[in-house]
């Protein structure tokens, strides 16, 4: 299947079809929300806009990244989210590169969010369905986050029929990278809205067993897993 990477900036036309990878930590996180029960993400463009929705739709919670805020329930980390309960609930969720790669490719007809917790089901929603050809957005640090960088060449791997391609390497690649670095840091200086289980987290390969597809829903790019949930 055709595959190409690039950074949000560099997208041009809209792809047939979109992985968007945030590794470290917007689609980790996304996907231990719908392990613990979220119904639907709601990817917003603005903190702004987040918390508007939230207000204006009882029931809902806002995620954020970064330290906690007024208004917001939840922050962009995995090792927070895992012990949450988030049964039937909807999340909005806002943060600094993984909502805005999927926003920017909101038109596309077939739009995926991805890390290396879901690499496996995305590869596997694409070969089922012979979509392609295939664009990977890496949305960290414009295109050149080598967790995103890792995590997209996997599932390309993947995608093209290699299931039992080493995963190692590539994890090592992100074990590696200024993001992980940069929350390692931040727990050792105390940072809110950082855990110390959050690198090990969003290096989990295939902890979960559904995909994560992103779709216009009236005015909302609202994401839904597909697939078996599991990790409760």
């Amino acid at each position: 299947m055709d595959q190409r990477l690039v950074g949000i900036g560099e997208l041009g036309e809209v792809p047939r079809v979109a992985v968007v990878v945030d590794v470290m930590r917007a689609f980790t996180v996304a996907a231990w929300a719908f392990a613990r029960g979220a119904e639907r993400i709601v990817l917003a463009s603005s903190e702004e806009e987040a918390l508007a929705l939230k207000e204006s739709r009882p029931g809902w919670l806002a995620l954020k990244d970064g330290p906690p805020r007024a208004g917001f329930d939840a922050v962009n980390s995995p090792g927070l989210v895992k012990s949450a309960d988030l049964s039937g609930r909807t999340v909005v969720q806002k943060t600094t590169a993984g909502t805005v790669g999927a926003l920017a490719v909101a038109d596309a007809p077939l739009v995926l969010c991805a890390s290396f917790v879901v690499a496996g089901a995305t590869a596997r929603l694409l070969r089922a369905e012979g979509h392609g050809p295939v664009t990977f957005v890496v949305t960290g640090e414009e295109g050149r986050a080598d967790e995103d960088l890792a995590c997209a060449e996997y599932i390309g791997r993947r995608i093209d029929g290699e299931d039992d391609a080493e995963a190692a390497p590539y994890l090592r690649r992100a074990r590696a990278s200024r993001a992980a670095a940069d929350l390692v840091d931040g727990v050792r200086l105390g940072y809110r809205g950082v855990h110390r289980d959050d690198v090990e987290l969003c290096l989990e390969v295939d902890r979960f067993s559904f995909a994560m597809v992103a779709r216009r829903d009236a005015s909302l790019m609202v994401l839904r897993p597909v697939g078996e949930h599991d990790g409760r």
